[in-house]
């Protein structure tokens, strides 16, 4: 790769990372500051609820459309304007005036961080050897996760001290900085971008949607990542307290253990997966022993923070396999349908969130309240998701299992 080259795939990867994790603060904010929120906006709890929700009502139909405009045009052209609308959005929350223009802002955000994600493996993908993309998207991943982790804490105690709207239109300047940043130095890869092999725009999904493997490593995905959507960032607070008796600060430190196991897994696994050229075996090992770790929490009554925190971390960690079934839906298929099915694979895992929290929710007001439970479900999923991991075939990786680099 020559000098020129490396600057620009650098480049790429770097602002696509930092648009992942500007996403993931932008996507966390609300429950940063939900109670200033509801009051200034004269919400209940059910509103919130629903304006929270907005961004992931948008964010999920997008993967498809997006992965389709990234196959067949580039990233470009639709990654820097998409940094500006999801700035613009956040910014726009921290100055409505009512529910109406805060809803406007919130969508404006979910629809310009849908292309965040799916945009920073595309680039991946593009720039850089096929041997690195598990463990590169596992960094993109881990960038996130570490948002998550980090972003809650600083961002609820920034709105405490300067109040929510300064801190939205905070975050709204941070990104108009990025937006600058992408306009200036990011760049598409020269194989970036394919009008020729498929005349029709809706071309690559229709290969994709053909795939059994491609559904089968999706639901395989989405059933991995269930606890951190559930748990995670959810109702894991309140099991930890209902449960386990632990205060509100001692729970919500042991659940952002969670997100540090998922970063850090994301790395590990994806550089294992690259040095043994095998992904398959690595999911279901994964997707076994998360199994284990999170029915430690959810079925034993201990009111150890430190025994608590490090079973959630394992559990983070090896849910970080998820990462590794981006690289097995792609492998197989068509170098220009990446975009497209890395999309497909994340609006499952997404989409999955839309019916495993409310799920949760109405095992436990069926069952008085029982959040043993309904969270029993977290290791059902991710049983079942080692199971389904039997039936995938594993892709000839030739440049992974002969040290082409």
């Amino acid at each position: 790769m020559s000098t020129a080259r490396a600057r620009h795939a650098i480049l790429a990867l770097s602002i696509g990372t930092l648009f992942f994790l500007f996403e993931f603060v932008a996507r966390i904010s609300p429950s940063t500051a939900t109670e200033a929120i509801t009051r200034d906006l004269g919400l209940s709890n059910a509103d919130l609820g629903v304006f929270s929700s907005l961004f992931f009502w948008i964010y999920a139909p997008m993967q498809i459309v997006v992965g389709l405009l990234l196959d067949r045009w580039g990233a470009r052209r639709f990654v820097v304007p998409a940094i500006a609308l999801c700035a613009g959005g956040i910014a726009l929350v921290g100055a409505a005036p009512n529910i109406t223009i805060a809803g406007i802002g919130r969508l404006m955000t979910g629809f310009g961080a849908s292309f965040a994600f799916v945009g920073a493996l595309y680039a991946v993908n593009h720039w850089f050897a096929p041997a690195r993309f598990a463990l590169l998207s596992g960094i993109v991943n881990a960038v996130g996760m570490l948002g998550t982790a980090i972003g809650v804490v600083w961002l609820t105690a920034l709105t405490d001290t300067a109040g929510w709207r300064p801190s939205f239109l905070g975050i709204g300047t941070v990104g108009a900085g990025l937006f600058v940043l992408a306009l200036l130095f990011y760049r598409d890869a020269p194989s970036a971008g394919d009008t020729e092999t498929h005349a029709n725009p809706l071309g690559p999904l229709r290969q994709i949607v053909k795939s059994p493997q491609v559904w089968l490593v999706s639901l395989v995905g989405a059933l991995i990542y269930m606890p951190i959507n559930v748990y995670g960032g959810l109702w894991g607070n309140e099991e930890l307290t209902a449960d386990h008796a632990l205060s509100s600060v001692s729970a919500e430190t042991a659940v952002s253990m969670v997100f540090w196991g998922m970063a850090a897994g994301s790395v590990l696994w994806g550089a294992v997966s690259d040095a043994l050229g095998h992904r398959k075996w690595i999911v279901f090992g994964g997707a076994v022993a998360a199994t284990l770790a999170w029915a430690a929490v959810i079925f034993t009554t201990t009111d150890s923070v430190w025994l608590l925190s490090t079973a959630l971390f394992l559990g983070g960690v090896f849910c970080g396999a998820q990462m590794l079934t981006f690289a097995m839906a792609k492998e197989g298929q068509d170098q220009s349908t990446v975009g497209t099915v890395t999309a497909f694979v994340n609006m499952i895992g997404i989409g999955a969130a839309l019916v495993f929290q409310p799920l949760v929710g109405w095992l436990l007001d069926l069952s008085g309240g029982d959040h043993t439970l309904a969270l029993a479900s977290v290791p059902i999923c991710l049983g079942v998701a080692a199971l389904l991991v039997l039936a995938l075939r594993e892709p000839e990786q030739p440049h992974l299992r002969h040290g082409h680099r």
